[in-house]
């Protein structure tokens, strides 16, 4: 038997998942919380199978995580439709993508501003270390990722960007204060490292690799933003992981100097996409590789 997915219905899982509950979701849709509820239920007995994990925040389940996905295309798929119908009178649509913090301050909007302008593509971006990404296109949070994960999951196909090249960087005073004598193991365990957050596994499995430290036997400061967690590093407080793209200005000026040169660390990015996508998103995903691969080599 033919299943037909109601729109009001979907639209209400979509907006609980998106919002992380049933409040948000009523206020975004101009309903009751129980409106809400009643529809996303019906869609659930509709399918039979459960859609929503009733938490704090509110998640999808399996079941709702492929919907999300399929929603999330078809909608991307109707607004190219729509816009190509409208001939001139193109409307802009959103893409939602996921990418890391060190791409989203370096290369990534200097490279798509062009083809975003001249495509009417406005941008929904969610944020994540460069592991995790990859489980927001798998939820169904986003059409696109940007993500170290090299195989690609059912439905999707995967591209290689390049290497984001890290550099193990200080100010010049805490060099000399704390890497007199150079990274020794004894000093690594005892200088403060800057890391980004606690998925952030850069400067621990550089640790680990050159001095057999785990990270927590180091004093660490945790900066979440990416220009916050150069800064911290520029003003002393201690040493870290920094793309070079990112902080090569700084290096020139002397206001960094690399305390572990020939102890680079590099991270190939890939890019995550649906096979069957829309004609715009199919040209993002074809100028963000080209851009990426001039600029990562």
């Amino acid at each position: 038997m033919r299943m037909k997915l109601d729109s009001r219905q979907s639209e209400a899982v979509v907006a609980v998942i998106e919002s992380g509950s049933f409040e948000q979701a009523a206020t975004q849709l101009y309903l009751t919380p129980s409106a809400v509820s009643q529809r996303v239920r019906a869609l659930e007995t509709s399918l039979g199978t459960p859609l929503v994990v009733r938490s704090r925040p509110c998640r999808a389940t399996p079941a709702g995580q492929r919907l999300l996905q399929y929603l999330r295309r078809v909608q991307s798929l109707e607004a190219d439709l729509q816009a190509e119908f409208a001939g001139a009178q193109t409307a802009p649509v959103t893409v939602t993508i996921a990418v890391n913090a060190d791409t989203l301050a370096s290369w990534l909007l200097p490279a798509l501003a062009p083809f975003l302008i001249r495509e009417q593509i406005l941008l929904d971006l969610s944020v994540d270390d460069q592991d995790h990404t990859y489980t927001l296109l798998e939820a169904g949070l986003a059409l696109g990722c940007i993500s170290t994960e090299e195989k690609a999951m059912r439905g999707c196909h995967a591209e290689a960007l390049g290497k984001m090249r890290y550099r193990c960087m200080a100010s010049p005073a805490f060099r000399d204060n704390w890497f007199a004598k150079g990274m020794t193991r004894t000093a690594v365990k005892q200088a403060p490292v800057v890391v980004f957050n606690r998925k952030d596994r850069l400067q621990a499995d550089f640790l680990l690799k050159h001095y057999g430290v785990a990270d927590d036997a180091c004093p660490r400061h945790y900066v979440p933003a990416s220009e916050a967690y150069m800064q911290a590093i520029v003003l002393g407080l201690g040493w870290g992981m920094l793309p070079a793209l990112q902080m090569h200005e700084l290096y020139r000026q002397g206001a960094l100097v690399d305390i572990a040169p020939h102890r680079t660390t590099d991270v190939v990015l890939y890019w995550h996409t649906w096979n069957v996508q829309s004609p715009r998103m199919e040209r993002l995903s074809r100028s963000l590789i080209q851009a990426a691969r001039q600029i990562l080599g």
